[in-house]
């Protein structure tokens, strides 16, 4: 798995270095779909030869978003469940959103937190650059309280949650588009038998379900994350389309320091 592991770290650093935009988009799909296949192959490995001792268990690992407060803090984790979700993971959230739990077979978890890793500080650092070019000033969004509905001007603060809500939106898009496709080549590759799952994806959906299993009996948390609670449900304007931009260039930083941990980093 850590040669996976080390092409798609290759293909999110070329992700980085290019000025095109499809070419952007190219790599970071190429890397989804490498993650969805690793996943296929290991699933199915572990269907058949279920017997051998390094049969590989689901685990869970705990990921540091942020320090208490922060406001980029709960966009942060709306990104790691989008790509934790889109590789067969569950997360569990921390009751004051500094951390995140996930649960899944290892090779996934590595796969999330490689992505993460990456993603999390493009998305900060491309939304400090869009707030500060104040394109957003003089626009207005639709703030939400309760049940009342009111048309503001921008803020900096509101911009930025604006841009995040995009940014993630786009790259769950993306991410859920990269492992259809790949499940579709898995599904020609491996036709079913009498012996195996009918397809990659039955194998995917019985990996699923044990972890499944093994997040109902390991995770502690109760209730449901909320998510964002800020008054900007929609995104709009010039904020929508930075964010949506930026997360189908996917420039991917060097930066391997996860958010909250390294300098300029801010919500």
């Amino acid at each position: 798995m850590s040669a996976t592991i080390d092409r798609i770290s290759a293909l999110l650093a070329k992700a980085e270095r290019t000025d095109n935009e499809a070419e952007a988009d190219a790599y970071l799909m190429k890397a989804q779909q490498l993650a969805t296949l690793a996943s296929v192959d290991l699933a199915v490995a572990r269907a058949r030869i279920a017997r051998r001792e390094a049969r590989q268990q689901p685990e869970s690992r705990t990921t540091s978003i942020g320090e208490k407060g922060r406001r980029a803090n709960p966009h942060l984790i709306s990104l790691f469940v989008a790509i934790a979700h889109a590789n067969d993971a569950h997360v569990d959230v921390a009751s004051n959103s500094t951390y995140v739990i996930g649960y899944g077979m290892p090779a996934d978890l590595d796969v999330v937190e490689t992505i993460f890793a990456s993603l999390a500080v493009h998305m900060v650092h491309s939304s400090q650059g869009y707030v500060s070019g104040r394109s957003w000033t003089g626009e207005t969004y639709v703030a939400v309280s309760g049940r009342r509905r009111q048309r503001r001007p921008h803020t900096a603060q509101t911009a930025r949650a604006a841009f995040y809500r995009a940014y993630v939106d786009r790259i769950r898009e993306r991410l859920e588009q990269a492992r259809k496709q790949a499940l579709e080549r898995v599904a020609e590759a491996l036709p079913g038998t009498a012996g195996d799952a009918a397809s990659g994806a039955l194998v995917l959906r019985q990996k699923a379900a044990e972890v499944t299993s093994f997040h109902a009996q390991e995770s502690r948390a109760r209730g449901s994350w909320s998510g964002y609670s800020g008054a900007v449900r929609s995104a709009s304007g010039t904020a929508a389309q930075a964010g949506r931009t930026a997360a189908s260039r996917a420039r991917l930083t060097k930066q391997a320091e996860l958010p909250g941990k390294g300098p300029g980093i801010r919500g």
